[in-house]
């Protein structure tokens, strides 16, 4: 299927997804990859599906959407694979223009050290570049790149990509536990990423089954600490765990609205108070959360936080 959703995105609204590339054709073969190991890994850029074709797909699908009364707010191209590697991105998102929704990519930047990648993706409204790390040797590691890719001509591309960019420009950052996750890594990465000027810088964890079974997720302990220190490097920063929930808007319920909140942004305790106090709440709230798993406290330069507990799903794979 080219075009699927739309699908609620935390970041996006209703985001209708777009596959421009071949499942499982990437320039990485990253070792959390939910959609398992790369079975074509090339840094090549090649022609796949006909632009016009592809947008023709999302222009009947939004027409059968918006004759339903349902919005879009992105045409989003998240394939099973690396979005710029199709050497017609840039048309097909000019082709998109008319239908006058915002455009969005998520990419793994490994091509943003060419000139002509870095023009397509200028095209969009709404850009998100992986930094999982800024050391050779983890980004091999997770990465797993094709072996012409070069990090430091990456990392090179991607800063001139964001001097460049018009639209709204976000990073991710994959943390895998006793990997990419040390506060030594983390202050490096997230020392690069400032002079990026990004929107957001995310940090996620792997909740789905990955493509290497050893792949663990941080503890929510760590995944504290790494938004801490990206909040001491001045980012604007906020975690992707799988939780989407409300996000911020006010369910009635107390616990939920805690749990929407502590997804995104850990809270200190003296936060946590100040917002049971607004709507009349106590600490037993907090407590039962804590006691159902649905909560978790943790210590970072001498305060407690909190933070939502996330489930690493272990589902079977077809």
């Amino acid at each position: 299927m080219n075009v699927y959703g739309p699908v609620p995105s935390r970041r996006l609204g209703r985001s209708l997804g777009i596959n421009n590339i071949p499942s499982k054709v990437c320039s990485y073969s990253c070792v959390y990859c939910q959609a398992g190991r790369t079975t074509h890994l090339q840094a090549a850029r090649s022609a796949f599906l006909s632009p016009e074709v592809l947008v023709a797909e999302v222009a009947e699908r939004v027409e059968k959407l918006r004759g339903r009364g349902e919005n879009v707010d992105y045409l989003s191209f998240v394939p099973n694979g690396e979005p710029t590697l199709d050497v017609n991105l840039g048309r097909t998102i000019e082709l998109l223009k008319p239908l006058g929704i915002r455009i969005a990519v998520i990419t793994n930047a490994s091509l943003l050290w060419r000139t002509e990648v870095r023009e397509d993706l200028s095209k969009a409204d709404w850009v998100s570049v992986k930094v999982d790390t800024v050391r050779e040797d983890l980004w091999r590691k997770l990465n797993r790149p094709h072996p012409s890719l070069r990090l430091a001509e990456l990392l090179d591309g991607i800063r001139a990509f964001a001097e460049v960019f018009q639209g709204e420009l976000e990073t991710e950052t994959m943390l895998v536990r006793d990997v990419n996750d040390s506060g030594d890594d983390l202050k490096r990465t997230g020392t690069f990423i400032v002079r990026l000027n990004p929107a957001r810088a995310c940090l996620s964890a792997p909740v789905r089954p990955p493509a290497e079974p050893w792949v663990e997720p941080p503890t929510e302990d760590m995944l504290n600490t790494a938004f801490q220190i990206y909040r001491e490097c001045g980012l604007p920063v906020e975690m992707l765990v799988e939780f989407e929930g409300t996000y911020f808007s006010s369910t009635g319920d107390i616990g939920e609205d805690l749990l929407a909140i502590t997804a995104v942004h850990p809270m200190r305790e003296d936060a946590v108070r100040e917002f049971l106090a607004r709507r009349n709440g106590d600490w037993h709230t907090v407590r039962e959360l804590i006691e159902e798993g649905h909560l978790v406290e943790t210590e970072y330069g001498g305060s407690r936080f909190f933070v939502r507990k996330y489930q690493q799903k272990r589902l079977n794979r077809f």
